[in-house]
Formats: C-alpha cells, structure tokens, sequence
C-alpha cells in the first residue's frame, strides 16, 4: 500500500510538472529548418504551430513544441531517478524484516557473510559494487559468471536455489538504487569481466544508461537467453525506454517471478545448451 501510494504521488507530481511544460526550452535561430511529420519544411517560430516536430541536426531528436520540452528526456533524466528514489526508499523499510530474516538463515545455513559483493558494469562502463544475498557456497569461484562454471548447482547452498528462484537474492539491491548506482527497470549489470555481453550491449547503446533491478531481457528469457539476443532486447529498450514501458516491464517482472519464467541454472543460454544436448542424444 505504501509502495502504491509513493508511486501515485511521483505519477501526479509527473503528470502536474508535464502540464507545466517549463522544462527544456528550446532557442533557435529565426531561420532554423524544421521538418513536419507530414514531410513538409517550415522556418523559425512558425514551426511551433505543428506540434511535435523532427529537428533536422544529426541527433535527431524529437521535440514537443506546444509544450516547450522534450518529454522523452525528462522522464530519464528526472522522473526516473526520482521513481527509483522514491520506491527503493520505500522498498528498503517495508521489506527489511523480511530481508534481516534471510540474512540470518544464509549465515546459519553456510557460515559466513549474508551479503555478496561483486564489481559489476554501469552506466557509461563505470564500475561499481552490487550487492546480492549470497546463494552460493564460500568456496565458489570468485568474478565467475555462472554459466561458465563446472555444474553451477553443487556450489548454490540449500536456501540458495529457493533465493534464486524467487529472484529474493536480488533484494539488496534496493540500495544500489538507492545510492544511484542502479535503477529499477534497465539492463541487467554485466560483471566487469564479462567482455562478451558488454561489446554486444555496446552495438545498440544499452551501456549508456543505469543498470536495472530488472529489465525487457528479463521478462522476455531471462537465463534462458544467448548473449546476443539478451542484448538485442536490452537496446530494444533503450529505445523505448518512458514511463508506459517502465511500468511494463515492472509488471511483467512480477508474473515471472511468480511463475519462475526464464530461471535457469547455470545461466545464460542454458536452454539452448540443453537443446543442443537433447539434439545429440537423438542423434546417437
């Protein structure tokens, strides 16, 4: 109810500041060339009496002239840092006698600490420490993406699997969002070393932007998708990244994780590894 409410209140403080339209304002030369959606030219001022225009610069970006600003980004550059704010803050009190109870079971279970702590990928290629409750013994190999381990499921630990698969292990992440080094919806971050899935992300742009708690690829796969395509999705929503599709994406995170959707032990592409092996044995 609270996380409704919190999330109510940033939507109409959106919508108000949207209305206002004192955002952004754009200055151009009287003799500036614009193109109509209808393919027609016009110059200077009287281009702001056909609405949403296309400047004709190399970024291309696209402009709301009625309303004075550009509401793709001000939602990425304003509104969505404050709903990742707003909602992680709100996520840290609400959810942290639950997350103090699976920190205690981790430690009893495998001694050692509740927390792991590993470098991983953000915004620009910057580094920076996730957090995620540990799933996995204190023996496993350190900096090692998990499906390039040798049988991954002998180093997770007996609550491990269960963390795993209802994504809990994710949860102290609400603090990476809440520093600002993460966001809700975006990119899943790479590990520093993961240098396959980083040049690929680097092809539609999806290293320009914060990392997620969840993301497209997310709901659309998850382990069970190769690199290429998992990055593919990630620039897919690059492109599409706005308020509609932020809430898309959350939604669709809750269904599946509610019916496990795309978790996979020994991560990414596994479905097709097992369907490469299942194409072999027919063979024999």
């Amino acid at each position: 109810m609270l996380l409704l409410g919190a999330g109510s209140y940033a939507l109409l403080a959106y919508e108000i500041a949207r209305d206002m339209g004192q955002f952004e304002k754009i200055d151009f030369a009287d003799d500036q060339k614009f193109e109509t959606p209808t393919g027609g030219v016009e110059k200077g001022k009287g281009a702001l009496r056909n609405g949403i225009l296309k400047l004709t610069r190399r970024s291309q970006l696209h402009y709301s002239f009625k309303s004075g600003y550009d509401e793709e980004n001000m939602y990425s550059k304003f509104f969505k840092r404050l709903f990742d704010f707003v909602l992680a803050t709100m996520g840290i009190i609400v959810l942290a006698l639950p997350m103090g109870i699976i920190a205690l079971i981790i430690k009893i279970t495998d001694p050692g600490p509740a927390l792991f702590k590993q470098k991983r990928v953000g915004v620009n290629k910057t580094h920076f420490n996730l957090y995620k409750f540990r799933s996995m013994k204190m023996s496993t190999p350190r900096d090692c993406p998990t499906h390039l381990l040798e049988n991954p499921e002998q180093y997770i630990t007996s609550i491990g699997k269960f963390l795993r698969k209802s994504s809990l292990d994710e949860l102290p992440q609400l603090f990476n969002i809440w520093t600002g080094k993460m966001s809700i919806i975006g990119p899943r971050p790479a590990l520093w070393n993961q240098n396959d899935l980083i040049a690929e992300r680097d092809k539609y742009g999806a290293n320009d932007i914060k990392p997620g708690l969840t993301g497209w690829a997310q709901i659309n796969g998850r382990d069970e998708l190769d690199i290429p395509v998992k990055a593919k999705l990630d620039g897919e929503y690059v492109k599409k990244m706005s308020l509609v599709f932020d809430c898309k994406c959350f939604f669709g995170t809750i269904t599946s994780v509610l019916k496990s959707d795309g978790v996979v032990e020994g991560g990414t592409g596994e479905m097709k590894k097992q369907e490469e092996k299942t194409g072999e044995e027919v063979q024999r």
